[in-house]
């Protein structure tokens, strides 16, 4: 049985937690906050997104990317605050969600084809590339909710969850940043993977928010680790850490409007025996 230590609660939905300068960064949904946090469980707001934060990243000099959900932009944190990056409005075909951001500044970014809360039809997604420049345009197709994401340490090969399709798919990375060669990488049903984190033996640790547990799970599907979070569901996870070497994991008791109004979302932790790979996290 896994033991969890609680970093920070009292949040409306944490999300997007990335390990950065010896803190872990994250958004919290309903209170529109970019968080940083120490090991102490000292928090900061860095930002305040009104429409609403979720995934994070960093271009190499240093300034923040944050993903404006509704109003599907990509922010960037200059020094006199938030400024567009890039509007997303053209690729995205409702709100956007998790990215990730390579070494070179470029982000990759997810959203979730469709309105489920309203009942629409499921609809396939793309995934946006955005350039450092604030260039976009779409990579990817036919995805089923891309959400949680991955780059390699190599930075040849992006690994997406796909929440909708119950599965991660991979693509080669080109010079560019275009992607090729798409392919499941691991079938998880009847697992739903959202957030994403990479270690270095080569396992993808998912979060999963409907079975209220983090799987470890490598090439081809087959599960080597299983942590339960108990009765609330676990969305996104990081390692990171002194040694990246401590699981970091977003839970609350559910998504959607729902969660707008609770306050029982919050970061817990356990070690593990694995060391944290790739982006996000090789930022720090």
């Amino acid at each position: 049985m896994t033991t969890w230590t609680t970093l920070l609660d009292n949040l409306s939905f944490p999300e997007g937690p990335r390990w950065y300068r010896d803190r872990l960064w994250l958004s919290d949904f309903y209170t529109h906050r970019v968080i940083a946090v120490d090991l102490e469980g000292n928090a900061e707001t860095v930002a305040e997104v009104p429409g609403q934060p979720s995934g994070l990243g960093w271009l190499p000099d240093g300034r923040l990317l944050v993903v404006s959900m509704t109003d599907r932009r990509l922010l960037r944190l200059d020094p006199d605050g938030l400024v567009e990056h890039a509007d997303l409005n053209g690729v995205a075909t409702y709100h956007c969600n998790d990215m990730v951001v390579d070494a070179s500044g470029r982000a990759y970014v997810g959203n979730f084809g469709f309105d489920h809360y309203s009942g629409q039809s499921p609809t396939a997604a793309r995934l946006a590339r955005v350039q450092p420049d604030g260039q976009v345009d779409a990579v990817a197709e036919d995805l089923l909710f891309p959400n949680g994401s991955v780059v390699t340490d190599d930075g040849n090969t992006l690994i997406v969850a796909e929440s909708r399709g119950q599965r991660l798919s991979a693509f080669d990375i080109g010079p560019d940043g275009g992607l090729s060669n798409h392919r499941i990488w691991a079938d998880l049903k009847p697992q739903v993977p959202d957030g994403i984190c990479l270690d270095a033996s080569g396992g993808v640790w998912c979060a999963d928010p409907r079975n209220n547990e983090v799987i470890r799970v490598v090439e081809g599907g087959s599960v080597t680790h299983r942590l339960s979070t108990g009765d609330r569901g676990a969305y996104a996870c990081m390692l990171g850490g002194p040694e990246r070497r401590r699981l970091f994991v977003c839970v609350n008791s559910g998504s959607g409007s729902d969660a707008a109004a609770k306050r029982d979302g919050a970061v817990i932790w356990t070690d593990v025996e694995f060391t944290g790979a790739g982006w996000p996290g090789n930022e720090s």
